[in-house]
Protein backbone atom coordinates (compact mmCIF):
# COMPACT_ATOMS: atom_id res chain seq x y z
CA UNK A 1 0.00 0.00 0.00
CA UNK A 2 1.66 2.87 -0.79
CA UNK A 3 1.50 5.50 1.49
CA UNK A 4 3.24 9.38 1.81
CA UNK A 5 6.37 9.76 4.39
CA UNK A 6 7.34 13.46 3.93
CA UNK A 7 6.04 15.89 6.52
CA UNK A 8 4.55 18.88 5.31
CA UNK A 9 7.04 22.42 6.15
CA UNK A 10 5.61 24.99 4.12
CA UNK A 11 4.53 26.43 7.70
CA UNK A 12 5.67 27.32 10.95
CA UNK A 13 5.59 23.61 12.60
CA UNK A 14 4.93 21.95 9.18
CA UNK A 15 1.43 21.22 10.27
CA UNK A 16 -0.42 23.80 8.09
CA UNK A 17 -2.01 25.17 4.84
CA UNK A 18 -0.02 28.02 2.02
CA UNK A 19 1.64 28.51 -1.04
CA UNK A 20 5.49 26.19 -0.91
CA UNK A 21 7.98 28.31 1.17
CA UNK A 22 11.53 28.62 -0.70
CA UNK A 23 14.18 26.27 0.39
CA UNK A 24 16.13 28.36 2.78
CA UNK A 25 12.69 29.61 4.54
CA UNK A 26 11.66 26.32 4.71
CA UNK A 27 14.66 25.12 6.72
CA UNK A 28 14.88 27.60 8.62
CA UNK A 29 11.11 27.43 9.61
CA UNK A 30 11.95 23.73 10.19
CA UNK A 31 14.90 24.26 12.22
CA UNK A 32 13.00 27.02 14.55
CA UNK A 33 9.96 24.55 15.34
CA UNK A 34 12.42 21.91 16.12
CA UNK A 35 14.00 23.75 18.61
CA UNK A 36 10.20 24.82 20.09
CA UNK A 37 9.66 21.10 20.54
CA UNK A 38 13.02 20.90 22.80
CA UNK A 39 12.24 23.80 24.32
CA UNK A 40 8.37 21.87 25.11
CA UNK A 41 10.05 18.58 26.52
CA UNK A 42 11.98 20.66 28.66
CA UNK A 43 9.39 22.62 30.22
CA UNK A 44 8.03 19.01 30.61
CA UNK A 45 11.04 17.73 32.24
CA UNK A 46 11.00 21.17 34.37
CA UNK A 47 7.06 20.61 35.49
CA UNK A 48 8.08 16.92 36.45
CA UNK A 49 10.95 17.84 38.39
CA UNK A 50 9.24 20.74 40.31
CA UNK A 51 6.53 18.45 41.11
CA UNK A 52 8.62 15.64 42.40
CA UNK A 53 10.51 18.21 44.66
CA UNK A 54 7.85 20.31 45.81
CA UNK A 55 5.74 17.48 46.52
CA UNK A 56 8.77 15.76 48.80
CA UNK A 57 8.96 19.05 50.74
CA UNK A 58 5.36 18.85 51.38
CA UNK A 59 4.88 15.52 51.76
CA UNK A 60 8.11 15.31 54.41
CA UNK A 61 6.46 18.20 56.02
CA UNK A 62 2.74 17.40 57.35
CA UNK A 63 2.44 14.25 54.80
CA UNK A 64 -0.90 15.75 53.72
CA UNK A 65 0.03 14.65 49.73
CA UNK A 66 -0.47 11.44 51.04
CA UNK A 67 2.20 9.66 48.57
CA UNK A 68 4.95 8.40 49.22
CA UNK A 69 7.04 9.35 45.98
CA UNK A 70 5.21 12.28 44.54
CA UNK A 71 4.17 13.31 42.16
CA UNK A 72 3.19 9.65 41.63
CA UNK A 73 1.23 7.54 44.09
CA UNK A 74 4.61 4.86 44.43
CA UNK A 75 7.39 4.32 46.80
CA UNK A 76 11.09 3.74 46.05
CA UNK A 77 11.87 0.00 45.49
CA UNK A 78 14.86 -0.51 42.94
CA UNK A 79 14.50 -3.91 41.37
CA UNK A 80 14.40 -5.96 38.81
CA UNK A 81 12.40 -9.01 37.55
CA UNK A 82 11.23 -11.62 34.61
CA UNK A 83 9.89 -8.85 32.53
CA UNK A 84 12.92 -6.52 32.20
CA UNK A 85 14.60 -8.30 29.62
CA UNK A 86 11.33 -9.19 28.04
CA UNK A 87 10.32 -5.14 28.37
CA UNK A 88 13.83 -3.91 26.89
CA UNK A 89 13.94 -5.88 23.99
CA UNK A 90 10.23 -4.73 22.97
CA UNK A 91 11.42 -1.17 23.70
CA UNK A 92 14.75 -1.93 21.52
CA UNK A 93 12.79 -3.15 18.81
CA UNK A 94 10.00 -0.75 18.45
CA UNK A 95 12.25 2.49 18.57
CA UNK A 96 14.86 0.33 16.28
CA UNK A 97 12.11 -1.14 13.29
CA UNK A 98 8.59 0.63 14.77
CA UNK A 99 8.54 3.56 12.05
CA UNK A 100 9.60 1.56 9.18
CA UNK A 101 7.66 -0.79 10.15
CA UNK A 102 4.74 1.13 10.68
CA UNK A 103 5.31 3.22 6.96
CA UNK A 104 5.34 -0.40 4.74
CA UNK A 105 3.28 -2.86 6.12
CA UNK A 106 -0.36 -3.33 4.81
CA UNK A 107 -3.25 -1.66 7.22
CA UNK A 108 -4.72 -4.72 8.33
CA UNK A 109 -1.00 -6.22 9.24
CA UNK A 110 0.11 -2.77 10.73
CA UNK A 111 -3.38 -3.35 13.29
CA UNK A 112 -2.76 -6.57 14.15
CA UNK A 113 0.80 -5.59 14.89
CA UNK A 114 0.04 -2.67 16.89
CA UNK A 115 -2.02 -4.76 18.96
CA UNK A 116 1.04 -7.15 19.77
CA UNK A 117 3.38 -4.61 20.39
CA UNK A 118 1.14 -3.42 22.70
CA UNK A 119 0.35 -6.43 24.85
CA UNK A 120 3.89 -6.99 24.48
CA UNK A 121 5.24 -3.77 25.97
CA UNK A 122 2.54 -3.61 28.97
CA UNK A 123 2.69 -7.57 29.89
CA UNK A 124 6.99 -6.92 29.99
CA UNK A 125 6.26 -3.92 32.23
CA UNK A 126 3.61 -5.70 34.53
CA UNK A 127 6.46 -8.76 34.54
CA UNK A 128 9.41 -6.57 36.06
CA UNK A 129 7.35 -6.64 39.01
CA UNK A 130 7.18 -10.37 38.77
CA UNK A 131 4.00 -12.94 38.01
CA UNK A 132 2.25 -12.88 41.69
CA UNK A 133 3.00 -8.88 42.64
CA UNK A 134 2.18 -7.64 39.02
CA UNK A 135 0.00 -9.36 37.66
CA UNK A 136 -1.98 -12.15 39.43
CA UNK A 137 -2.27 -10.66 42.78
CA UNK A 138 -2.62 -7.08 41.51
CA UNK A 139 -6.47 -7.00 41.16
CA UNK A 140 -6.92 -9.07 44.21
CA UNK A 141 -5.71 -6.03 47.22
CA UNK A 142 -7.77 -4.70 49.72
CA UNK A 143 -8.99 -1.79 47.46
CA UNK A 144 -9.79 -3.69 44.32
CA UNK A 145 -12.99 -5.27 42.34
CA UNK A 146 -12.15 -8.87 42.95
CA UNK A 147 -12.41 -8.53 46.65
CA UNK A 148 -16.22 -7.96 46.38
CA UNK A 149 -17.31 -10.88 44.03
CA UNK A 150 -19.16 -12.58 46.70
CA UNK A 151 -20.90 -9.70 47.40
CA UNK A 152 -23.02 -9.62 43.85
CA UNK A 153 -24.02 -13.15 44.00
CA UNK A 154 -27.30 -11.34 43.35
CA UNK A 155 -26.79 -9.17 40.62
CA UNK A 156 -30.46 -6.76 41.05
CA UNK A 157 -30.34 -7.09 44.79
CA UNK A 158 -26.94 -5.73 44.73
CA UNK A 159 -27.74 -2.53 42.26
CA UNK A 160 -30.42 -1.76 44.73
CA UNK A 161 -28.24 -1.71 47.59
CA UNK A 162 -25.38 -0.34 45.82
CA UNK A 163 -25.23 3.51 46.79
CA UNK A 164 -26.02 2.57 50.36
CA UNK A 165 -22.35 1.12 50.90
CA UNK A 166 -20.62 4.16 49.01
CA UNK A 167 -19.84 6.74 52.35
CA UNK A 168 -17.76 5.49 55.15
CA UNK A 169 -18.92 4.88 58.21
CA UNK A 170 -22.24 3.04 56.38
CA UNK A 171 -22.24 -0.97 57.75
CA UNK A 172 -20.25 -3.11 54.74
CA UNK A 173 -19.02 0.24 53.24
CA UNK A 174 -17.37 -0.58 49.47
CA UNK A 175 -13.47 -0.81 49.32
CA UNK A 176 -12.01 2.32 47.58
CA UNK A 177 -11.88 1.33 43.97
CA UNK A 178 -16.14 -0.14 43.93
CA UNK A 179 -17.45 2.82 46.01
CA UNK A 180 -15.08 5.07 43.28
CA UNK A 181 -16.59 3.85 40.21
CA UNK A 182 -19.94 2.62 38.76
CA UNK A 183 -20.93 -0.88 39.55
CA UNK A 184 -19.95 -1.77 35.40
CA UNK A 185 -16.70 -1.71 36.49
CA UNK A 186 -17.14 -4.72 39.13
CA UNK A 187 -19.50 -6.10 37.08
CA UNK A 188 -17.28 -7.01 34.52
CA UNK A 189 -15.45 -9.06 36.60
CA UNK A 190 -18.19 -10.76 38.08
CA UNK A 191 -19.49 -11.68 34.97
CA UNK A 192 -15.40 -12.97 34.16
CA UNK A 193 -16.15 -15.38 37.30
CA UNK A 194 -19.31 -16.29 36.21
CA UNK A 195 -18.16 -17.73 33.00
CA UNK A 196 -15.48 -19.23 34.63
CA UNK A 197 -12.26 -16.86 34.35
CA UNK A 198 -12.63 -16.29 37.91
CA UNK A 199 -9.29 -14.83 39.78
CA UNK A 200 -6.34 -12.03 39.49
CA UNK A 201 -4.80 -13.72 36.83
CA UNK A 202 -7.85 -13.82 34.35
CA UNK A 203 -8.49 -10.62 35.07
CA UNK A 204 -5.28 -9.13 34.69
CA UNK A 205 -5.30 -10.86 31.40
CA UNK A 206 -8.63 -9.57 30.25
CA UNK A 207 -7.16 -5.86 31.24
CA UNK A 208 -4.45 -6.21 29.43
CA UNK A 209 -5.50 -7.54 25.85
CA UNK A 210 -8.95 -5.40 25.99
CA UNK A 211 -6.88 -2.69 27.06
CA UNK A 212 -4.24 -2.81 24.24
CA UNK A 213 -7.22 -2.61 21.72
CA UNK A 214 -7.38 0.67 22.78
CA UNK A 215 -4.24 1.13 20.18
CA UNK A 216 -6.21 -0.14 17.34
CA UNK A 217 -9.21 2.16 17.93
CA UNK A 218 -6.99 5.43 17.97
CA UNK A 219 -5.23 4.32 14.77
CA UNK A 220 -8.58 4.12 12.80
CA UNK A 221 -10.14 7.00 14.52
CA UNK A 222 -7.09 8.92 13.22
CA UNK A 223 -6.93 7.36 9.69
CA UNK A 224 -10.46 8.06 9.23
CA UNK A 225 -10.31 11.38 11.00
CA UNK A 226 -6.80 12.85 9.79
CA UNK A 227 -5.46 10.14 6.99
CA UNK A 228 -3.59 7.40 6.59
CA UNK A 229 -0.07 8.63 6.83
CA UNK A 230 -0.54 10.29 10.18
CA UNK A 231 -2.11 7.00 11.73
CA UNK A 232 0.88 5.45 10.43
CA UNK A 233 3.30 7.91 12.15
CA UNK A 234 1.71 7.78 15.56
CA UNK A 235 1.68 3.79 15.67
CA UNK A 236 4.82 3.04 17.29
CA UNK A 237 4.34 5.58 19.40
CA UNK A 238 1.37 3.98 20.83
CA UNK A 239 2.77 0.79 21.15
CA UNK A 240 5.20 2.25 23.25
CA UNK A 241 2.90 4.77 26.09
CA UNK A 242 4.97 4.68 29.03
CA UNK A 243 0.88 4.59 30.51
CA UNK A 244 2.03 0.67 30.34
CA UNK A 245 3.63 1.35 33.56
CA UNK A 246 0.28 1.65 35.20
CA UNK A 247 -2.32 -0.47 32.44
CA UNK A 248 -0.28 -3.20 33.40
CA UNK A 249 -2.08 -4.20 35.37
CA UNK A 250 -5.21 -2.13 35.98
CA UNK A 251 -8.85 -1.44 35.22
CA UNK A 252 -8.72 1.89 34.10
CA UNK A 253 -6.48 0.09 30.58
CA UNK A 254 -9.88 -1.69 30.06
CA UNK A 255 -11.40 1.46 30.65
CA UNK A 256 -9.56 3.82 28.29
CA UNK A 257 -10.02 1.21 25.69
CA UNK A 258 -13.65 0.89 25.97
CA UNK A 259 -14.33 4.32 25.54
CA UNK A 260 -12.03 4.96 22.69
CA UNK A 261 -14.18 2.42 20.50
CA UNK A 262 -16.71 4.66 21.24
CA UNK A 263 -15.20 7.36 19.43
CA UNK A 264 -14.06 5.14 17.17
CA UNK A 265 -17.31 3.85 16.33
CA UNK A 266 -18.78 7.00 15.87
CA UNK A 267 -16.36 8.36 13.63
CA UNK A 268 -16.46 5.42 11.51
CA UNK A 269 -20.23 6.02 11.46
CA UNK A 270 -19.94 9.69 10.46
CA UNK A 271 -17.48 9.50 8.02
CA UNK A 272 -19.31 6.96 6.54
CA UNK A 273 -16.15 4.68 6.38
CA UNK A 274 -17.63 1.57 7.36
CA UNK A 275 -20.12 -1.28 5.73
CA UNK A 276 -23.34 -0.35 8.35
CA UNK A 277 -22.42 3.14 9.34
CA UNK A 278 -26.07 2.78 11.59
CA UNK A 279 -24.70 -0.08 13.41
CA UNK A 280 -21.37 1.28 14.39
CA UNK A 281 -23.63 4.76 15.50
CA UNK A 282 -25.59 2.85 17.71
CA UNK A 283 -22.77 0.38 19.18
CA UNK A 284 -20.14 3.39 19.58
CA UNK A 285 -23.50 4.99 21.85
CA UNK A 286 -23.83 1.64 23.52
CA UNK A 287 -20.16 1.93 24.41
CA UNK A 288 -19.95 5.06 25.50
CA UNK A 289 -22.98 4.49 27.78
CA UNK A 290 -20.84 1.38 28.95
CA UNK A 291 -17.95 4.36 29.35
CA UNK A 292 -20.14 6.31 31.94
CA UNK A 293 -21.02 3.12 34.30
CA UNK A 294 -17.43 2.13 34.63
CA UNK A 295 -16.16 5.54 35.67
CA UNK A 296 -17.69 8.82 36.77
CA UNK A 297 -15.42 11.22 35.04
CA UNK A 298 -15.56 9.52 31.50
CA UNK A 299 -18.47 11.37 30.54
CA UNK A 300 -15.71 13.98 29.88
CA UNK A 301 -15.16 11.69 26.35
CA UNK A 302 -17.81 13.75 25.32
CA UNK A 303 -15.40 16.08 24.07
CA UNK A 304 -13.04 13.55 22.10
CA UNK A 305 -16.27 12.55 20.44
CA UNK A 306 -17.93 16.15 19.35
CA UNK A 307 -14.33 16.40 17.83
CA UNK A 308 -14.59 13.69 15.72
CA UNK A 309 -18.30 15.07 14.68
CA UNK A 310 -17.05 18.43 13.86
CA UNK A 311 -14.41 16.50 12.28
CA UNK A 312 -16.77 14.40 9.85
CA UNK A 313 -18.80 17.66 9.49
CA UNK A 314 -21.42 15.77 9.94
CA UNK A 315 -24.75 15.28 12.92
CA UNK A 316 -26.33 12.23 11.03
CA UNK A 317 -25.36 9.21 13.55
CA UNK A 318 -26.01 11.65 16.53
CA UNK A 319 -29.87 10.35 16.92
CA UNK A 320 -28.39 6.62 16.71
CA UNK A 321 -25.62 7.37 18.83
CA UNK A 322 -27.65 9.23 21.70
CA UNK A 323 -30.13 5.97 21.24
CA UNK A 324 -27.25 3.23 21.86
CA UNK A 325 -26.03 5.50 24.61
CA UNK A 326 -29.56 6.10 26.71
CA UNK A 327 -30.22 1.90 26.78
CA UNK A 328 -27.05 1.64 29.43
CA UNK A 329 -28.75 4.65 31.91
CA UNK A 330 -32.13 2.99 31.39
CA UNK A 331 -31.16 -0.60 32.26
CA UNK A 332 -29.51 0.60 35.46
CA UNK A 333 -32.16 2.67 36.39
CA UNK A 334 -34.42 0.39 35.67
CA UNK A 335 -32.44 -2.63 38.17
CA UNK A 336 -32.29 0.26 40.77
CA UNK A 337 -28.56 2.20 40.26
CA UNK A 338 -29.14 5.81 40.44
CA UNK A 339 -26.33 7.07 39.01
CA UNK A 340 -26.68 10.65 39.98
CA UNK A 341 -26.66 9.70 43.78
CA UNK A 342 -24.11 7.50 43.80
CA UNK A 343 -22.23 10.33 42.16
CA UNK A 344 -22.96 12.61 45.18
CA UNK A 345 -22.16 10.00 47.70
CA UNK A 346 -19.10 9.35 46.19
CA UNK A 347 -17.72 13.21 46.39
CA UNK A 348 -19.03 12.45 50.22
CA UNK A 349 -16.69 9.78 50.17
CA UNK A 350 -13.79 11.17 48.42
CA UNK A 351 -13.25 14.51 51.04
CA UNK A 352 -14.00 11.65 53.99
CA UNK A 353 -10.88 10.49 52.92
CA UNK A 354 -7.12 11.16 51.33
CA UNK A 355 -9.30 13.55 49.16
CA UNK A 356 -9.73 15.98 52.15
CA UNK A 357 -6.36 16.32 53.13
CA UNK A 358 -4.46 16.25 49.55
CA UNK A 359 -4.21 20.24 48.68
CA UNK A 360 -5.51 21.12 45.59
CA UNK A 361 -3.03 23.92 45.22
CA UNK A 362 -0.33 21.00 45.14
CA UNK A 363 -2.38 18.58 42.80
CA UNK A 364 -3.92 20.45 40.21
CA UNK A 365 -0.01 21.26 38.54
CA UNK A 366 1.26 18.46 40.11
CA UNK A 367 -1.41 16.17 38.16
CA UNK A 368 0.07 17.35 34.87
CA UNK A 369 3.57 16.38 35.66
CA UNK A 370 1.92 13.17 36.38
CA UNK A 371 0.34 12.85 33.17
CA UNK A 372 3.88 14.19 31.23
CA UNK A 373 5.19 11.09 32.45
CA UNK A 374 2.54 8.56 31.65
CA UNK A 375 1.76 10.41 28.10
CA UNK A 376 5.82 10.94 27.50
CA UNK A 377 7.68 14.17 26.40
CA UNK A 378 6.66 12.83 22.20
CA UNK A 379 3.34 13.90 23.08
CA UNK A 380 4.33 17.34 25.07
CA UNK A 381 6.39 18.32 21.95
CA UNK A 382 3.31 16.99 19.67
CA UNK A 383 1.52 18.94 21.76
CA UNK A 384 2.86 22.12 21.33
CA UNK A 385 2.70 21.38 17.45
CA UNK A 386 -0.55 20.79 17.97
CA UNK A 387 -1.54 24.15 19.38
CA UNK A 388 0.64 25.69 16.47
CA UNK A 389 -2.18 24.25 13.90
CA UNK A 390 -5.01 24.58 15.71
CA UNK A 391 -6.06 27.92 14.83
CA UNK A 392 -5.64 27.66 11.01
CA UNK A 393 -8.00 24.25 11.35
CA UNK A 394 -10.43 26.02 13.35
CA UNK A 395 -10.81 28.73 10.37
CA UNK A 396 -11.05 26.22 7.52
CA UNK A 397 -13.76 24.16 9.47
CA UNK A 398 -15.79 27.26 9.63
CA UNK A 399 -15.53 27.68 5.96
CA UNK A 400 -12.53 29.94 5.30
CA UNK A 401 -9.79 29.25 2.52
CA UNK A 402 -7.25 26.70 2.32
CA UNK A 403 -9.34 23.41 3.60
CA UNK A 404 -8.13 22.30 7.06
CA UNK A 405 -4.59 20.19 6.54
CA UNK A 406 -4.47 16.79 7.72
CA UNK A 407 -2.21 17.96 10.76
CA UNK A 408 -4.45 20.17 11.97
CA UNK A 409 -7.31 17.97 12.11
CA UNK A 410 -5.49 15.98 14.08
CA UNK A 411 -4.58 18.88 16.11
CA UNK A 412 -8.16 19.60 16.98
CA UNK A 413 -8.72 15.73 17.99
CA UNK A 414 -5.53 16.13 20.30
CA UNK A 415 -6.34 19.51 21.60
CA UNK A 416 -10.16 18.18 22.53
CA UNK A 417 -8.63 15.56 24.67
CA UNK A 418 -6.65 17.94 26.52
CA UNK A 419 -9.87 20.01 26.78
CA UNK A 420 -11.15 16.99 28.82
CA UNK A 421 -8.16 16.26 31.11
CA UNK A 422 -8.02 19.51 31.86
CA UNK A 423 -11.89 19.59 32.69
CA UNK A 424 -10.59 16.67 35.29
CA UNK A 425 -8.01 18.29 36.53
CA UNK A 426 -9.83 21.32 37.50
CA UNK A 427 -12.68 19.67 39.09
CA UNK A 428 -10.65 18.75 42.38
CA UNK A 429 -11.86 15.33 42.07
CA UNK A 430 -8.29 13.85 40.85
CA UNK A 431 -6.01 14.80 43.09
CA UNK A 432 -3.22 12.53 42.83
CA UNK A 433 -2.93 9.28 41.13
CA UNK A 434 -4.09 10.50 37.70
CA UNK A 435 -0.83 8.79 35.83
CA UNK A 436 -3.59 6.01 36.25
CA UNK A 437 -7.39 7.13 36.22
CA UNK A 438 -6.22 9.50 33.13
CA UNK A 439 -5.47 6.83 30.74
CA UNK A 440 -8.70 7.28 28.66
CA UNK A 441 -7.30 10.91 27.76
CA UNK A 442 -4.11 10.75 27.61
CA UNK A 443 -3.93 7.80 24.97
CA UNK A 444 -5.83 10.35 22.43
CA UNK A 445 -2.27 13.02 23.32
CA UNK A 446 -0.07 10.62 22.11
CA UNK A 447 -1.58 10.48 18.18
CA UNK A 448 -0.14 14.26 18.43
CA UNK A 449 3.60 12.58 18.36
CA UNK A 450 2.29 12.14 14.12
CA UNK A 451 3.23 15.73 14.06
CA UNK A 452 6.94 15.48 14.97
CA UNK A 453 9.10 15.50 12.31
CA UNK A 454 10.42 12.08 11.00
CA UNK A 455 14.34 12.85 11.50
CA UNK A 456 14.07 12.45 14.90
CA UNK A 457 11.32 9.75 15.57
CA UNK A 458 13.57 7.11 17.06
CA UNK A 459 14.94 9.77 19.59
CA UNK A 460 11.42 10.78 20.55
CA UNK A 461 10.58 7.17 20.86
CA UNK A 462 13.25 6.50 23.07
CA UNK A 463 12.38 9.79 25.01
CA UNK A 464 9.16 7.90 25.80
CA UNK A 465 10.31 4.66 26.74
CA UNK A 466 13.41 5.31 28.59
CA UNK A 467 11.51 7.01 31.06
CA UNK A 468 8.75 4.73 31.74
CA UNK A 469 11.63 1.84 32.12
CA UNK A 470 13.13 3.77 34.73
CA UNK A 471 10.09 4.50 36.65
CA UNK A 472 8.93 0.77 36.43
CA UNK A 473 12.36 -0.40 38.06
CA UNK A 474 12.94 2.38 40.73
CA UNK A 475 9.59 2.47 41.83
CA UNK A 476 6.64 -0.18 43.32
CA UNK A 477 3.27 2.04 41.51
CA UNK A 478 1.00 -0.19 43.07
CA UNK A 479 -1.74 0.74 45.43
Amino acid sequence: MKTENATPTNTVGGTGNGPPAPPDRDHDRARRAGRADLVAAAAGVLLVTAAVVVGHVIQNRDGSLRAQWPPLLASWDPHLGPGTPAALITAVLVVAYGPPLAARLPWRALLAAAWAGSMAWVFSMALIDGWHRGVAKRLTTKHEYLRVIDRFEDIPATLRDFTNHIVIGEPGNWPAHIAGHPPGATLTFVWLDRIGLGGGAWAAVFCVVVGSSGVLAALITVRVLAGERLARRTAPFLVLAPAAVWAGVSADGYFAAVAAWSVALLALAATRRVRFPAVAAVGGGLLFGWTCYLSYGLGLMAAVLLAALVLARTARPVPLFLLGALAVPVVFTLAGFNWWTAYHLLVERYYQGAGGVRPYGYWVWANLACATLAAGLAAVAGLRRSAVAAPGAVRALRGGPPAASPEGRLALLVLAAMAALLAADLSGMSKAETERIWQPFLLWLLPATALLPRRGVRWWLAASAVPALLINHLLWTGW
